[in-house]
């Protein structure tokens, strides 16, 4: 009888899934719905503004609403870079100790503006993926190819790795990072918007 109990528990855990950890519901669902609640920010945003009010800039150091969307555009694709990197290597749970910030956490550093950081220059909008229309198709079609991703991916992303200035970050965190990043960007184009002399159309 015990020879029959031992594969049949092995079996048992292998087809419930215990040996390829992956990703919890929770997390995965967290994960899609803040990447669709910043998506549908954005959109919202922007819906029917006119040229003259994309191309807006309240001083001449300031960003216009459509340059935050290239912005954005090009970022969303270099955290897509940044998260196949952290891939690459082998899962490593030995290394979540080195992950120090909670998601609720690294979600409120990227989103709080009252900090304001310069980017690096290739992130700079420079008018080179084309018109308003165009760039935000760049970012709409990147945004949903990272929701398909966290919906069907098997990668246990809690531990592979990146790296952002300020530590260590895990894989999930690294999307969870992306989608932070395109409110805090929201929330600058809505102080463009906001302005005592934006165009009233």
């Amino acid at each position: 009888m015990k020879k029959i109990v031992v594969p049949i528990l092995v079996f048992a855990l292998v087809g419930f899934g215990l040996t390829s950890p992956g990703l919890t519901d929770t997390d995965r669902e967290m994960a899609i719905k803040e990447l669709t609640k910043t998506h549908k920010h954005l959109k919202h945003t922007v819906k029917g503004l006119s040229n003259q009010q994309m191309n807006f800039k309240p001083s001449p150091e300031s960003w216009s609403v459509a340059e935050c969307v290239e912005h954005l555009a090009i970022s969303e694709n270099a955290f897509h870079g940044m998260l196949q990197a952290a891939l690459k290597t082998p899962a490593d749970p030995s290394k979540r100790d080195s992950v120090k910030l909670t998601d609720q956490q690294l979600l409120g550093i990227i989103t709080d503006r009252s900090k304001k950081v310069k980017t690096r220059e290739e992130f700079e909008p420079k008018g080179k993926i084309g018109s308003f229309q165009e760039v935000l198709k760049a970012f709409d079609s990147k945004r949903k190819e990272h929701i398909m991703y966290v919906k069907n991916t098997e990668d246990d992303l809690r531990n592979h790795y990146g790296q952002l200035p300020f530590g260590t970050i895990d894989g999930l965190q690294i999307i969870i990072f992306m989608s932070g990043h395109t409110e805090r960007h929201v929330k600058q184009m809505e102080e463009v918007i906001a302005h005592t002399d934006f165009p009233k159309e």
